[in-house]
């Protein structure tokens, strides 16, 4: 294929479009690699300490914002979407006969799910995105396919393949392309989707026609901002890490800050409540491959129950998961704690809860026992009886 020839290259793109959504993605758009106007927004950000521990989000400088830094050839970005809501945890249906549908009861929207697992207090609530396979393998499969296709067509050419695995502002870059606009929770947010999806993207040397961007349609809602437990949303667009329940149950990687412990409440991976509380997740989609499904019964999960796995059980259920990063410690850390906030949330003392923890308590690392003494102290006399048993 000659890299000059505007028609040809235009019929690839299209293309590379079909071939994309034949892979499950619900939406494929291409842009060139300027990020400058990105770049003084990450680097006040970084600045201001708020990424925390997550040290490699400053160890390579602006090349973050640069994809042709990062491959050398770059000319542009192929950015793709892919839904995540679980097949099985689908939006109140709107199909179907109306009339026919009338008097039955409505299937419970997935927001209001999410809100009855948060009102639990012996609910262990995971991150919706986190309950089924590893995005990261998902996503990077799918896009190696797509380069496969690409490069059956027009012969070699020079591609490199991401999802969350490299220093590429992909956020900045997918709102760019056109897969929608970067909300004031800062994820992205598409009116088709919601933001109830992953993005990826595969740099390319291919001089394709680019898209155009999608204006922002967040308006004057606040919702986000409003539901963040840890008012980490400082404002629009401004996120303070070292707040997010997600970094903290995530990326920190010692002991959470006391302060902290009870505004995470049953949260014990991840947070999805500036995603519940948009209403553009009104519009959510179902994912339409069976990897983001749920496993091991984790959007019904109990903390007491996964509190009591051992480390190979955790090893063997986690496998093929997101979560198996963090490791089995702090896995234990986050239960703690959120068994600890059970206590102001209706279960103080609850014998099931005492028990679970005082059994972690003599065997356990500096960094859970820790968590497992605040929780006691949190359960107080319950803990006390607990101990003279």
């Amino acid at each position: 294929m000659s890299l000059s020839d505007t028609t040809l290259l235009a019929e690839l793109a299209v293309r590379i479009k079909g071939w994309g959504r034949e892979l499950g993605f619900a939406d494929v758009r291409i842009t060139d690699t300027d990020l400058t106007h990105a770049e003084p927004g990450l680097q006040a950000w970084l600045d201001a300490g708020m990424h925390g521990e997550m040290d490699y989000m400053a160890s390579h400088g602006m090349k973050r914002a640069r994809p042709a830094e990062l491959v050398p050839g770059t000319v542009r970005v192929i950015s793709v979407r892919m839904d995540y809501l679980p097949r099985a945890q689908e939006s109140v249906d709107q199909g179907g006969d109306a009339a026919a549908n009338a008097d039955a009861a409505p299937a419970e929207d997935w927001r209001q799910r999410e809100a009855r697992r948060l009102a639990d207090p012996g609910a262990a609530v995971i991150s919706v995105y986190a309950r089924g396979r590893d995005y990261h393998k998902v996503l990077r499969a799918r896009l190696q396919q797509l380069a496969d296709r690409v490069q059956a067509e027009i012969g070699a050419f020079g591609y490199r393949v991401f999802t969350d695995s490299a220093p590429v502002m992909e956020l900045p870059l997918a709102e760019k392309a056109g897969l929608g606009w970067r909300g004031k929770h800062t994820l992205l947010l598409s009116r088709s989707a919601g933001s109830m999806f992953f993005i990826g993207e595969m740099l390319v040397d291919l001089p394709l026609p680019v898209d155009a961007p999608t204006g922002a349609h967040c308006g004057q809602c606040s919702a986000c901002i409003t539901a963040c437990p840890t008012q980490a949303i400082l404002g629009p667009g401004r996120l303070d890490a070292r707040r997010c329940v997600s970094y903290l149950t995530i990326e920190l990687k010692g002991a959470i800050p006391e302060a902290m412990r009870p505004l995470i409440g049953n949260r014990v991976y991840g947070c999805d409540d500036c995603q519940t509380a948009c209403p553009w997740n009104k519009f959510a989609q179902r994912s339409v491959l069976p990897d983001f499904d749920e496993r091991h019964g984790l959007g019904d999960a109990s903390m007491v129950d996964l509190f009591g796995w051992t480390e190979d059980e955790f090893n063997r259920r986690m496998e093929g998961s997101p979560i198996r990063r963090i490791g089995h410690e702090r896995w234990l850390r986050n239960l703690a704690v959120g068994l600890g906030n059970a206590a102001a949330a209706g279960a103080r003392g609850d014998a099931r809860i005492v028990a679970a923890l005082t059994a972690r308590r003599a065997a356990a690392s500096a960094l859970v026992r820790e968590h497992v003494e605040w929780a006691l102290a949190c359960h107080g006399a319950g803990a006390r009886q607990q101990d003279r048993q």
